[in-house]
């Protein structure tokens, strides 16, 4: 009886030893599936924080490089021919994560053989820092990425971003601007466009042509190295559609390398820029007091004695001491025929063409970096007088280029544009002048090249036109007397108008060649007048052949409207 009875207590024994191991084990598998949860929880916080709310983390959007690895984020700009003016490139840049980097200080001495140039005392500052992120080094060339990555320092990572490239150096530079680290546009085109650049599939093609610029601008930097100048700027545009072929301003900077050179060098003095542009502006007197003073070409003014007014004394740089017809006025520049001229329109007529011609607003072309013209605040009788011959109000080189293209196009103004316009999208404008006050008023641009003070801007075979023009430089105190804004504003062919060419010297010193000159007709007009003679071709404009039989037609058809009435009004 005691041994079955022994038996049970044994079975129920063991069955009780099972049943707490098997609870035993159940409650050890909760405990460690709690510590995995937990540990888990606190993995996927801890990423989420890495990822979304730790700004000192990496690069926060990535994308397969396997997807797309030609995408560069934005778009080309080219001439209006198609050469590559700027472009987007794939390129690495290095970055670490400094607490993860085991011994900064060897880090950085290692780095300083691949990087070449690098400061490894700042490197090494940064391996040591607190911040989850870094970028040590942006834009890697493929060399220096092979270099790093041969070295194998844990922590060190590379980021795939684009790098802007402007092929042709600093051609254009103040026209295409430039880009900061990550691709944003700081300046020209890239910044107007920034948007639309991010997002386009095709390339901006621009209105510029590259051989055109590259002729401006070599052109325009001989006549400052001959003349001492300390800046220059340079315009040329189309008459007829407005578009700029060539916008320079001297001394430029390189757009690949923008931070290395001082912020001056980014001041685009063509469009940003505002001058006194002194007796270029006798273009817009004359053409005015031809349309609205009913005055013809046979008329003329006394200028025999200096004006006097007040304080002030208005006398011509070379004068006549007697009547000039207003052909004479124009081409001998003389500052008491223009404002007589002015005086028969009257000051507020003066103001309101002016005003026509928009002198009175920056201009509305696609870059930011524009200037307000900086009129009188009260146009008083001596403003109106100062204003005929120039002085008194400051504009910018693209004002008055885009000024003489309507007086000599037909009479109409068309807003700049620097993108090119298409063929079957003509380009609209507004009636300034009549057609044939725009026909004298060629005739007579014309006559100073022959007769006048634009004589070095000559070049056979293109009948070249334009206006000379000096002004001295507006200082606190003043105007700076030796300190001369030197500019010539040209145009070809006269007797069927089709570029506008400025070039303006800041500050340009006469020399033996110009025997001690350094007005715009001794200093500018020889550089327009080199200029017309290489882009010429350029622009497939045939030399005319019998030039004195084309400059003779202009002439009668100038003398037979000057006598046959004053035509439309100008709107």
């Amino acid at each position: 009886m005691n041994q079955p009875k022994t038996k049970i207590v044994e079975k129920i024994r063991i069955e009780g030893d099972r049943k707490t191991a098997i609870e035993t084990g159940r409650n050890r598998l909760i405990i460690a599936g709690a510590i995995f949860s937990a540990a888990f929880l606190l993995i996927g916080i801890r990423v989420i924080k890495v990822s979304i709310f730790n700004h000192d983390a990496g690069p926060r959007y990535t994308r397969s490089v396997a997807k797309d690895e030609t995408y560069t984020g934005r778009a080309d700009i080219v001439d209006r021919n198609g050469v590559l003016l700027a472009t987007s490139l794939n390129t690495q840049s290095l970055y670490a994560h400094p607490r993860l980097v085991l011994d900064p200080e060897q880090a950085a001495i290692k780095l300083k053989h691949a990087l070449p140039g690098i400061n490894v005392e700042v490197i090494e500052k940064l391996l040591r820092s607190k911040r989850g992120f870094v970028y040590l080094k942006r834009r890697l060339t493929p060399n220096q990425h092979y270099a790093v990555n041969r070295l194998g320092i844990p922590a060190l990572y590379f980021q795939r971003e684009t790098r802007r490239i402007y092929p042709l150096g600093p051609l254009a530079a103040h026209v295409l601007g430039h880009t900061d680290p990550d691709n944003k546009g700081l300046a020209g085109i890239e910044r107007f466009f920034d948007k639309d650049l991010r997002t386009r599939q095709t390339a901006l093609s621009l209105a510029i042509d590259a051989r055109v610029q590259h002729v401006l601008e070599q052109e325009i930097s001989q006549a400052m190295r001959s003349f001492g100048a300390i800046g220059g700027a340079g315009l040329i545009m189309n008459v007829n559609t407005a578009e700029v072929l060539a916008m320079a301003s001297l001394p430029n900077f390189d757009p690949n390398r923008a931070n290395a050179v001082p912020r001056l060098s980014h001041f685009n003095k063509t469009s940003h820029g505002v001058y006194e542009m002194g007796s270029t502006f006798k273009i817009f007197t004359t053409a005015m007091a031809l349309e609205l003073g009913n005055i013809t070409l046979r008329d003329g003014y006394d200028a025999t004695k200096p004006i006097r007014i007040h304080r002030y004394t208005i006398r011509d740089y070379h004068a006549k001491k007697r009547w000039l017809s207003v052909p004479e006025i124009f081409i001998y520049s003389s500052n008491i025929g223009a404002v007589k001229m002015a005086q028969k329109v009257g000051k507020e007529s003066h103001k309101r063409f002016l005003g026509q011609l928009g002198m009175m607003k920056s201009v509305q072309i696609e870059l930011f970096e524009t200037g307000a013209p900086i009129p009188p605040k009260i146009w008083r009788d001596i403003n109106h007088m100062t204003i005929s011959y120039g002085h008194g109000i400051a504009v910018s080189p693209l004002h008055l280029v885009a000024g003489v293209s309507a007086i000599i196009n037909g009479g109409i103004y068309r807003t700049p544009t620097i993108i090119k316009r298409h063929p079957d999208d003509p380009a609209k404008g507004k009636r300034i002048v009549s057609n044939q006050t725009s026909l004298k008023m060629r005739h007579l641009m014309r006559l100073v090249v022959e007769k006048g003070t634009g004589g070095k801007a000559a070049v056979p075979g293109y009948l070249v036109g334009g206006k000379t023009g000096t002004a001295e430089k507006v200082s606190d105190r003043g105007y700076k007397k030796k300190a001369l804004i030197s500019s010539f504003v040209a145009a070809f062919p006269m007797n069927r108008p089709q570029f506008v060419v400025l070039t303006m010297l800041d500050e340009a010193k006469g020399n033996k060649a110009t025997q001690g000159h350094a007005t715009g007709g001794w200093v500018a007009a020889p550089a327009a007048g080199a200029v017309i003679r290489r882009i010429a071709p350029i622009l497939a404009l045939q030399p005319i052949d019998d030039e004195v039989s084309a400059a003779r037609r202009l002439e009668l058809k100038s003398e037979i409207n000057s006598s046959g009435g004053r035509g439309v009004a100008a709107n």
